[in-house]
């Protein structure tokens, strides 16, 4: 829930008492700024996003600072991790040959984009940091340069935009048509499509979330206090598979951009 969202929420509002339910909506997105200097306005989401970022490399420095052969928890907790992104999707994706190089970056975006899920279920922050469009965009931007990147380099500039846009003499009469879908679907659509399953999942979730809490609150009043009891079950049941949503969209997000790397890398899109 907000700064704003909790501002705005009168705590003696429940059922019967003649005031309205306090809907959510686009007000839970909004942050007053922590701070601001000439300018620049610092909210809470950049906090938690800055925040995710210490804890990744503060984790993984503990983990890999002084391996050991014989490894530690953390150790072996971050080698689990490392391994499932480099194993269950580099390599199955792009190649143990091609994507080694490409491992640390996945890694990076996997275990970055699941904990500015993560914030939504931690107490006090209880904000998922990818429910803010820009987030999403910006991680799909930095994949989007490096796929047309390696596109270009790879097959250089006539071989990339027959990669990019499908061209293949052996469609007939079909081709312009495969072109023309093929351009707008990679050029255009496709970092969109990257940004946006990822933003919609995690500001979906979040709503919800948070009009299960507003709602188990607001029915806290004589005979809605039953009603209330099931409100406050569905938040119980909407964070637990919200927990899963969190994973399932970083393994999505990581494995699609592994698939657009492979595309670029491929004699043929």
């Amino acid at each position: 829930m907000s700064a704003d969202t909790t501002l705005a929420f009168d705590a003696s509002c429940h059922i019967f008492t003649g005031c309205g339910f306090p809907a959510p909506g686009l007000h839970t997105f909004v942050y007053k700024p922590i701070f601001t200097v000439s300018g620049f306005e610092f909210t809470k989401p950049m906090l938690l996003a800055l925040l995710g970022s210490v804890l990744i490399v503060a984790f993984f420095w503990a983990a890999f600072n002084k391996p050991k052969l014989v490894p530690g928890k953390v150790q072996m907790i971050g080698e689990a991790g490392y391994d499932f992104v480099r194993r269950g999707i580099v390599y199955e994706i792009i190649g143990k040959k091609d994507g080694e190089k490409y491992v640390p970056l996945m890694v990076s975006l996997f275990f970055f984009v699941w904990i500015l899920n993560l914030w939504s279920i931690i107490p006090l922050a209880q904000f998922p940091v990818t429910s803010l469009i820009a987030f999403p965009a910006g991680l799909a931007l930095i994949v989007y340069v490096l796929w047309v990147s390696l596109t270009f380099k790879k097959h250089g500039f006539v071989g990339g935009w027959k990669n990019i846009t499908g061209y293949d003499k052996s469609l007939g009469w079909v081709m312009p048509l495969v072109v023309v879908i093929e351009f707008f679907s990679n050029l255009l659509i496709r970092p969109f499509t990257h940004a946006v399953r990822l933003f919609a999942n995690m500001f979906a979730g979040h709503l919800l979330i948070v009009m299960f809490t507003l709602a188990s609150w607001y029915l806290m009043n004589g005979i809605g206090i039953a009603y209330g009891s099931v409100s406050f079950l569905m938040v119980l049941v909407m964070t637990i598979f919200e927990l899963f949503i969190q994973a399932v969209q970083a393994y999505v997000f990581v494995l699609l951009a592994s698939s657009y790397i492979q595309g670029a890398l491929a004699k043929h899109h």
